[in-house]
């Protein structure tokens, strides 16, 4: 397993909690193969995790993610300034256009879902809050890996770009300078946003996304 810090038993834990979220419940055996480490070490952090409620097993002895991960997770969403000023304004966002709004931060060559609020459709596109997904594919991705100082476009759409029958437009939440802090979503079924969906939803999100960012600055 390589090193990523340098503790290395931190590193051993995190590798863990990750093939846990990535994979689901894994077996001792399905784990210690997932993290490349030896069995005794996989089942010693494993029992470990599980005494702190960070791992638990399911019915038939499986190791997942714990319980304890889940107030863990909502605090520290909770205390992102730009999640707790951006919930109301896309809940505006949401009953406006009647679709599913989610706020993504950029997390190294990756981004999160912070924010996930859904639609009352039947037919909808979910992202759970703390997801994880491509900076490469989908417009909430293309947002945040803009490179300051260059003049942008105010919104950036995509069609089925990274799941077959999705659509979606998305513009920046920024700081006083114009740094991209975060970008601000709404996704659905082609079917509903067209394969225009910038047209159809755009400045809506242009404006949910410049009011967040004026909210934080004034904040």
């Amino acid at each position: 397993m390589d090193s990523v810090s340098s503790v290395g038993v931190l590193d051993k834990v995190v590798a863990l909690l990750n093939a846990l979220e990535q994979r689901g419940a894994l077996g001792l055996g399905e784990l210690q193969q997932a993290i490349g480490l030896p069995r005794a070490t996989t089942h010693r952090l494993a029992v470990a995790l599980e005494q702190h409620a960070l791992v638990r097993r399911d019915a038939v002895g499986r190791f997942e993610l714990g319980l304890g991960l889940i107030g863990l997770g909502r605090a520290a969403v909770e205390r992102l300034p730009v999640s707790s000023v951006a919930r109301p304004v896309m809940e505006s966002l949401r009953d406006r256009t009647g679709e599913d709004v989610h706020l993504f931060v950029r997390e190294g060559d990756a981004r999160r879902c912070v924010v996930s609020l859904h639609s009352a459709h039947a037919l909808r596109w979910i992202v759970p809050e703390g997801a994880v997904l491509p900076l490469d594919r989908g417009s909430a991705g293309r947002v945040l890996s803009r490179l300051p100082g260059r003049k942008q476009a105010p919104w950036v759409e995509s069609v089925e770009e990274r799941v077959k029958g999705v659509a979606s437009v998305s513009a920046p939440v920024c700081d006083a300078s114009g740094l991209v802090l975060a970008a601000v979503s709404v996704a659905g079924p082609v079917e509903r946003l067209t394969r225009s969906p910038g047209r159809r939803f755009g400045a809506a999100v242009v404006s949910a996304a410049e009011e967040i960012s004026l909210r934080l600055s004034s904040s």
